[in-house]
């Protein structure tokens, strides 16, 4: 039995859904742990949880405004802007 599940599922055919599952549990994982570890509203230890709602703007703006965030903020928001302008302008 054990045998013939191993042999259905471990085919060179699904190794690529194997591998989006798991990024998509990385990505979600990697969520988890930001929230927990950087979001200011989320507190953990009871010291913190005892000291109620903070008006800490200045941390959440740090928390919200993040590295990638800023990186594409004046970007185009298109995936392959050369492909799409050699197909879209007229010379």
């Amino acid at each position: 039995m054990a045998s013939s599940t191993i042999s259905r599922w471990l085919r060179p055919e699904v190794y690529p859904l194997f591998a989006a599952v798991g990024v998509a549990v990385g990505i979600c994982g990697m969520q988890l742990v930001r929230n927990i570890c950087t979001n200011p509203e989320v507190r953990v230890t009871k010291e913190n949880r005892a000291a109620g709602v903070l008006d800490n703007f200045s941390e959440g703006e740090k928390y919200a405004e993040h590295a990638l965030r800023k990186f594409v903020r004046n970007k185009s928001p298109e995936i392959m802007p050369s492909i799409n302008g050699f197909f879209s302008d007229p010379k």
